[in-house]
């Protein structure tokens, strides 16, 4: 069964990120989800909590919303105070060996904003901290499912604007990729 580990400060006002939830809980996917936001108040985590969810499973997604190129802040500190020394890594450390984790975000801007050129993208050197934290714990980092052009704002340059139900329908969609990763790399 695979851990979710869900970063968004306010899922109940998140079309996209609410409905990629709601979908995996509808599908036949048996599914553990850590909602961090609400497990931990004022960014004060559970440490042995959060460790203990991670050693039950052997397959984990970290579902967030993109902030400012980067992961949401309770994210960052999640990952600083549960990946210490002698757990996720160490001497004595390494007990998430051959565990795999897929990132799954939403971002508001169109995936062309963040193309480099025909086979490169920006959003390989913006997910790489987490790529690295994964190999440094001799994780598997398998290849993120990103949902782009999620936002309602309408900017010409950056932001085609979506109505509600056409996030939704997207996010509906993303849910569905994430159900086919998850069959696939789930083994257990």
């Amino acid at each position: 069964m695979p851990l979710m580990i869900l970063a968004h400060p306010n899922i109940q006002q998140s079309a996209a990120n609410r409905t990629i939830v709601e979908e995996l809980k509808k599908s036949n996917i048996e599914l553990e989800i850590r909602d961090i936001y609400n497990l931990n108040p004022n960014y004060n985590i559970d440490v042995i909590a959060e460790q203990e969810a991670l050693l039950r499973h052997d397959f984990i997604i970290l579902q967030y919303p993109m902030y400012w190129f980067n992961m949401p802040a309770i994210l960052k500190v999640w990952f600083d105070q549960v990946f210490t020394y002698q757990f996720a890594y160490g001497s004595k450390g390494y007990k998430l060996k051959n565990k795999k984790l897929l990132p799954s975000l939403t971002v508001g801007q169109p995936e062309r904003n963040f193309k480099l050129d025909e086979y490169s993208t920006r959003m390989d050197s913006l997910l790489d901290p987490i790529r690295k934290s994964v190999e440094y714990s001799k994780m598997n980092y398998i290849e993120p499912v990103i949902l782009y052009e999620i936002a309602t704002v309408y900017d010409v340059e950056n932001v085609t604007g979506n109505t509600n139900s056409e996030i939704i329908e997207k996010a509906k969609i993303h849910s569905k990729t994430l159900q086919a990763a998850i069959q696939r790399y789930d083994k257990n």
